[in-house]
């Protein structure tokens, strides 16, 4: 194995006994993609795999909010299903307010549709796409890594990992420590059991319950989407609280299709290295999922950009620093909600409904705000009164 200068080989791939390639980017997910579509548009010879048949669904609620899509590295419009302008925040199943922008707050897709477009995007920019491929034996060393792949030996100067929170990749590098753990558990519901005019541009938020998390009600084509999500300890409970959730919109619990669960990998700041000298972690593999909303699609979006960028600049050392300057500020802000959440959800409610707050929360979904503490007049009080909650807790 050649070592790592920064610069990118022109050689093909496919005339080599053992396939060479700049970087082995395991996971097909949007940060894995989006990784390989700013590789390949760079000039390097990229290898994207997953172990999984494209398309393939995954858990998620599939919302890509404003400021996400000011990250993607391409057009999403064409798997995009439903645009949201509305925002409702429930608490328990039984108080709630609705608030209305003017300008899109979230996209809705479907990851099946999402992920197989990313993975072609990748692709059509000069990236070999290897779908329904395991990635096994992996081995790190000094002047690159080796895997096999498919059955095929193949080495790489980078390896990216981009295989979710259950992935090889970080345990491989003994990259997987400071993560917590949170699991959600959702399902879809035909349109035929609910208001479709009512919830068809709505994003739906239910506080005060699941402990350490929430419910949401998520609109698609030609379905919503349910889903209920906490701290990991709440695992055995979410089937219930599943099950309550759907009967506060009249639904039969037995009505609900596709249930399926997931992790949801929370980085603590400042708590894990996402890279090293030959590994770089994007996404939900780096832990990169906001821990107050739970999405991860715009960190995934990030990570990919600056991962990018540093394995083109031949430093990968330097990601965990470009990641913390553009992450940790927002990263921090959400911990800190998150405790007030958890613990005083009725309070935080009350000064989700006051005046000028909406504005905010519309302003960071969509991008135009880059952290709370931007907030000016009225909604500046109930926004302190959240920061103090959470520092008491």
């Amino acid at each position: 194995m050649r070592s790592w200068s920064g610069g990118f080989s022109r050689w093909d791939v496919h005339t080599r006994e053992v396939l060479h390639f700049d970087v082995l980017v395991v996971g097909a997910g949007p940060a894995g993609s989006a990784t390989a579509i700013h590789l390949a548009r760079a000039g390097a010879s990229v290898l994207l795999a997953d172990r999984a048949r494209f398309p393939r669904d995954k858990p998620c609620g599939g919302g890509v909010t404003g400021r996400a899509l000011r990250q993607v590295p391409c057009d999403i419009m064409p798997v995009v299903e439903r645009v949201v302008h509305h925002f409702e925040l429930r608490l328990r199943h039984r108080r709630s307010f609705r608030r209305t922008s003017a300008e899109p707050l979230i996209v809705m897709t479907q990851r099946r549709r999402l992920d197989a477009y990313l993975a072609e995007q990748a692709a059509d920019a000069g990236a070999t796409f290897r779908d329904g491929t395991r990635v096994e034996h992996v081995e790190i060393g000094p002047d690159g890594v080796s895997a096999t792949v498919g059955g095929e030996s193949v080495t790489a100067d980078i390896l990216v990992g981009a295989d979710g929170a259950n992935g090889i990749v970080a345990k491989a590098a003994g990259l997987d420590e400071g993560i917590l753990r949170g699991v959600a558990l959702e399902g879809n519901i035909p349109w035929s059991l609910l208001d479709e005019e009512r919830y068809a541009s709505t994003a739906v938020i239910e506080i005060g319950a699941p402990s350490g998390g929430y419910g949401w009600l998520f609109p698609k084509g030609d379905h919503a989407n349910l889903g209920v999500g906490g701290w990991a300890e709440e695992g055995p409970n979410l089937r219930e609280h599943l099950a309550r959730l759907a009967r506060a919109y009249d639904v039969d619990p037995d009505a609900i299709i596709e249930l399926r669960g997931h992790r949801l990998p929370m980085r603590r700041v400042g708590a894990s290295t996402p890279a090293s000298s030959r590994v770089v972690l994007v996404g939900d593999a780096a832990g990169l999922v906001d821990p107050l909303s739970g999405d991860g699609m715009y960190e995934a979006f990030v990570s990919a950009r600056l991962a990018a960028g540093a394995i083109v600049a031949g430093d990968p050392t330097c990601y965990p620093t470009a990641l913390a300057r553009d992450l940790d500020s927002h990263a921090r802000a959400s911990w800190a909600a998150k405790r007030a959440l958890d613990r005083h959800p009725a309070v935080c409610f009350w000064a989700a409904r006051s005046p000028g707050v909406f504005g905010v929360v519309g302003g960071l979904l969509r991008g135009d705000i880059g952290h709370p503490d931007e907030a000016k007049g009225l909604a500046r009080p109930p926004l302190r009164l959240i920061a103090r909650v959470a520092r008491r807790a």
